[in-house]
């Protein structure tokens, strides 16, 4: 593709013996790992928001950059990230991208006039897609940048703004569906409080669940077949948000009757600020049947803030991949929903980030199918009284009442437990890692 941004020609597979940076030593897309391409496993999307938006701004410092895709016009600017999209795409091999209605376009003065913007956008990138591979993963309303969001949207104190936000959900539906997105994704950034004497819980409760019912409502209605999903996060803006965590919202969803019609998209960073590891929410969603998307990131345990860095840690994304070969693959993908730091201030710095956390993902793959072999035989045999034993069985099979398990204990003695031999599965771990086969 034409150079216009990016001053790299294509990245390609070339193996862990390759010497060339710009080159992928671990993901190999038409590779097959546990009979799935390496693709199919991940569907790897680019987030238009930090890396076609970002201009290096933190919560504490002005932007650090300003990409060669923006222009004084905000409209020209709009049709220039398109371009820089399909470059970017092309270049990495990345087939997927991800965004809010507000990253693709900009707001007018009325949220008609907004649509109308965002419809002409639409059409450019449509014709984009007609000629080239890349696909949308998933699309997601924008309903906490505004100051009109700044107490909620489905939680506002005003009806105003709950009907706002449930016109961008219902337009980004629309558009979600008209460029084939594989799903859609709610994230209540400013779903939660600041102070809890000044909130009425249980209306608030009640408004959020009634704004995810319409939702439904409307994916049936436009027969769209993508997977709904909901982003948990614990705080930050808000003080406290109702999307804590897996568990929370997987309460959620069961208390209000939605947990049918919802996955998970589970994002690392997020996963942190709950007190909670990458893997333990990846592992929540998959045992409940909700894993269905993955945001792809991590912070920094020295910060206690969403830092959002790009995720080249291979033991975490080993652990990670264990459970998305446990789910079976997932409904979307795997979306790099992170940002380079604010002083990587060459357009190239996109480039490395998501090269090297491809091969960091790639690589955690290839790692957790041959550690599956290893620990899957010691988890059954950690557990293998319950199924070997009768009064594991009974247990098990719900045979045995509250009184005939007292009656059994009451005559035990040396009541002795296997080694959890943790060091063992540490050593497991680095010999898989860090020796070849």
């Amino acid at each position: 593709m034409e150079t216009m941004y990016f001053e790299v020609g294509k990245i390609v597979y070339e193996g862990p013996d390759s010497k060339n940076l710009l080159s992928y030593k671990f993901y190999n897309p038409e590779e097959e790992v546990l009979g799935k391409k390496m693709k199919e496993w991940f569907k790897f999307a680019v987030a238009y928001w930090h890396t076609f938006n970002s201009r290096g701004q933190d919560p504490f410092g002005d932007p650090t950059f300003n990409r060669p895709w923006f222009h004084n016009d905000p409209v020209s600017t709009s049709f220039a990230k398109i371009d820089a999209l399909f470059e970017f795409c092309e270049k990495t091999g990345i087939e997927y991208f991800t965004f809010h209605d507000r990253d693709l376009a900009p707001e007018g003065l009325s949220l008609k006039e907004s649509n109308k913007i965002l419809d002409k956008v639409v059409e450019k990138l449509k014709e984009y897609m007609k000629t080239s591979n890349i696909k949308l993963l998933w699309g997601t309303a924008n309903l906490f940048s505004h100051p009109r969001y700044a107490q909620g949207a489905a939680t506002s104190p005003n009806p105003d703004v709950f009907a706002y936000a449930a016109g961008q959900v219902k337009k980004m539906l629309d558009v979600t569906k008209e460029l084939g997105g594989l799903g859609y994704v709610l994230w209540g950034g400013r779903e939660g409080y600041d102070n809890l004497l000044l909130t009425d819980s249980v209306l608030e409760e009640k408004l959020m669940a009634r704004f995810l019912q319409l939702v439904v409502e409307y994916k049936k209605q436009i027969k769209f077949e993508g997977v709904l999903m909901i982003e948990p996060k614990p705080k930050e803006p808000t003080k406290h948000q109702y999307d804590f965590d897996a568990s929370t919202v997987l309460h959620f969803l069961r208390k209000y009757g939605l947990f049918d019609e919802f996955k998970l998209n589970i994002e690392a960073n997020h996963a942190t600020l709950a007190g909670h590891t990458f893997a333990h929410e990846l592992r929540v969603a998959r045992i409940n049947g909700k894993l269905g998307s993955i945001d792809a990131n991590r912070g920094d345990l020295l910060l206690g803030w969403d830092t959002d860095q790009f995720p080249t840690d291979v033991y975490e994304t080993t652990l990670a991949m264990y459970e998305v070969i446990e789910n079976g693959g997932l409904d979307c993908g795997l979306n790099f929903d992170a940002k380079v730091r604010r002083a990587s201030t060459d357009p190239e710095d996109l480039i490395y980030a998501h090269v090297s956390s491809m091969d960091a993902f790639a690589l955690g793959l290839r790692l957790a199918a041959r550690l599956r072999e290893e620990i899957k035989p010691l988890v059954e045999e950690r557990y293998a009284e319950y199924y070997s034993r009768e009064i594991g069985t009974k247990i098990l099979n719900g045979r045995v009442s509250m009184q005939e398990l007292s009656d059994y204990a009451e005559n035990l003695k040396d009541i002795t437990l296997r080694s959890l031999k943790q060091e063992l599965i540490e050593m497991i771990m680095n010999n898989i890692m860090f020796t070849t086969r």
